[in-house]
């Protein structure tokens, strides 16, 4: 078992002995600084809280069991928090309580980001009109979000669900007029207690469509039934998240007029007027659910907190499991003494501190947005970058995570070892707040007419440049960037195409693999920024290593692309595996180290089966 006080390396193994070492290790809290110090105090308090017994892994239990028990921690969770009010208008504050909600308890963890972010967050972000939050402050009242239906996912601008004027009654009348239109995959089981939910549904004023708002609909009581009229059937089991995920719809329910989800961009005036600062139905529902874009860095979050802990695990597995040297004489070393088993997870090291580092980045890039009541253009990059790293850190997360769990072999597949059932429920987050491809599509596009153009090629010719000059790094991922664009915005206006849609399929591969050269760019340079401001130099320096093997692993797979537009040279190109090797020699020997900054609490892995076992005092690499 390794352990947070304990030296980074094996005990009594001198640095000498480890290969690729030409540093003394870095000690993890400097690492620890950066990774968490902007939000330390919030981070501990999760980090406790999910580190106590109550939110251990229990085996045996059935789907509705963990979902039962979901519920309850959540309740356990919302009793922690110092101000409900506070934590849901802090965006840093509500990323930093995902980062370690889904290692404890998937399930938990999207009913927590449902209540908090989609729900009470829509609702303090509306006008209040007297409204009382205090059961759902106090957790008396779970909230759900419907929005999604059966037939309308990410065109979530064409639902069906109505909320229709009654002028004489002075109400609302909210019907799911079609099949099509069944609110699809909330959680509005009886499970958790009462719940109330704000629903997505046209606004319907004289037979005239207004758009879709959201309005304040109360689904069960504490009787333990379902109100009349709202009809709740539960869906088949997900691989991923326990959560109660049901079809759902309405019978004219009669709502009252304070229902009604209100602000600038939709008012109703006492005397049933409609008027709205917004000129079209679309711009009206983006703002009406402007909480989906502090959900994805929810979800970016609970991916991070996920890939993090799977490393951990991985990396201290491979320390302490031992295996045949391979060369015929008996002897038994770490799998980590293996190239072929630690290599992988040194890269999947590499980039999950870009991931760490870029969601820190964008984080507080919404954060100052929403604290300086930004202007639309600065909205929309914010907005558009959040979407990018929501896409690029959940998937990355999933292929780190089945990384790891391979790494683990058998051990790995034992969801009490953690990350076999988080990377299944990654494959939520993947979806959650906007598919992936369908938000990196929205972002390829906005970019290819102009929202942000690549920066112009280095004048110096590349082979007289170093693979190991970050600048250069950086400058190969913006080639990248700049020969994708340039790419789409050819395919995209060739002439013949016979609709709209066939001239953009033309161009959506170049324009989304860019947004891809994008992501990676802005990871690395958050990366070799926070390398630069740290003040310990073991830690600036197995930064910049790590950000140099995750800059040209991306440069590798694709220097055939960089090779024919002559961004690199056919000598840099074969240099390429053995700079990568020798980025690998760097940081091997610091990985246990650079794992224990990420501060898995030494209560969590000791419930891990895998990592019971003492590490060999005697353990040395070869």
């Amino acid at each position: 078992m390794w352990r947070a006080e304990r030296s980074a390396t094996f005990p009594g193994v001198s640095t000498s002995q480890l290969p690729g070492l030409s540093a003394p290790l870095a000690t993890p809290d400097a690492l620890k600084r950066l990774l968490f110090d902007a939000q330390a105090e919030t981070h501990e308090l999760w980090r406790r809280l999910f580190s106590t017994p109550a939110f251990s892994f229990r085996e045996g239990l059935t789907h509705e069991q963990r979902t039962e028990l979901s519920y309850r921690r959540l309740r356990w969770l919302n009793a922690a928090i110092p101000d409900v009010r506070a934590l849901i208008r802090d965006p840093v504050a509500l990323s930093t309580l995902h980062e370690w909600a889904g290692v404890a308890d998937a399930g938990m963890a999207t009913i927590a980001s449902i209540h908090y972010n989609l729900f009470l967050g829509s609702l303090l972000d509306h006008d209040q009109g007297g409204r009382d939050l205090g059961p759902y402050l106090r957790m008396e009242k779970i909230g759900v979000f419907l929005t999604t239906e059966k037939g309308h996912g990410n065109d979530a601008t064409n639902l069906e669900t109505t909320a229709t004027l009654d002028r004489d009654a002075g109400q609302f009348v909210l019907t799911t007029p079609t099949p099509a239109a069944t609110k699809w995959m909330p959680n509005t089981s009886l499970i958790g207690g009462p719940k109330d939910a704000v629903v997505a549904a046209r606004l319907m004023i004289d037979n005239r469509d207004h758009g879709v708002f959201l309005f304040l609909t109360p689904l069960s009581d504490a009787s333990g039934r379902h109100l009349p009229g709202v009809d709740v059937r539960p869906l088949p089991e997900t691989v991923s998240a326990p959560v109660d995920h049901c079809a759902t719809s309405f019978h004219d329910i009669r709502l009252p007029l304070t229902a009604l989800l209100q602000g600038p961009h939709g008012r109703l005036s006492p005397t049933g007027e409609f008027s709205s600062d917004r000129g079209n139905a679309r711009k009206r529902f983006l703002r009406s659910v402007g909480r989906v874009t502090p959900g994805k860095l929810c979800m970016s979050a609970y991916s991070l907190g996920t890939m993090r802990h799977a490393m951990a695990v991985a990396v201290a597995y491979a320390h302490q499991r031992h295996t045949s040297d391979l060369t015929g004489g008996g002897k038994r070393v770490p799998l980590w003494a293996h190239r072929t088993h630690h290599a992988p997870l040194v890269e999947g090291l590499a980039t999950t501190y870009a991931a760490t580092l870029l969601q820190r980045r964008v984080v507080q890039q919404w954060s100052d947005v929403e604290q300086a009541g930004g202007g639309d253009a600065e909205r929309q990059d914010a907005e558009r970058m959040t979407a990018i790293a929501k896409s690029w850190i959940t998937w990355s997360a999933r292929e780190v995570m089945t990384m790891c769990r391979e790494r683990c072999g058998a051990q790995g597949l034992a969801l009490a070892n953690g990350i076999a059932g988080q990377l299944v429920a990654n494959e939520g987050t993947i979806t959650a707040e906007g598919d992936n491809l369908v938000v990196r599509l929205v972002a390829a596009a906005e970019m290819l007419m102009g929202a942000s153009v690549p920066r112009p090629h280095s004048a110096v010719p590349p082979g007289d440049r170093s693979l190991a000059d970050p600048e250069h790094l950086h400058d190969l991922l913006a080639d990248l960037e700049r020969i994708r664009y340039a790419r789409a915005r050819t395919r995209v206006r060739l002439p013949g195409a016979p609709s709209p849609l066939a001239r953009w399929n033309r161009a959506s591969a170049a324009a989304t693999s860019r947004v891809e050269a994008h992501a990676y760019r802005l990871a690395a340079e958050a990366l070799a920024d926070t390398a630069a401001r740290s003040d310990d130099p073991q830690a600036r320096l197995v930064l910049h290593d790590l950000h140099r093997l995750f800059v040209l692993g991306y440069v590798s797979r694709h220097s055939g692309e960089l090779l024919a537009h002559g961004r690199l040279t056919a000598d840099q190109v074969l240099r390429l595996p053995d700079e990568i090797e020798a980025a690998v020699d760097a940081i091997a020997p610091h990985a246990l180290m650079l794992t224990e900054a990420f501060d898995v609490p030494e209560e969590v892995r000791q419930r891990h089966p895998m990592l019971r076992s003492e590490v060999p005092e005697t353990a040395v690499l070869v």
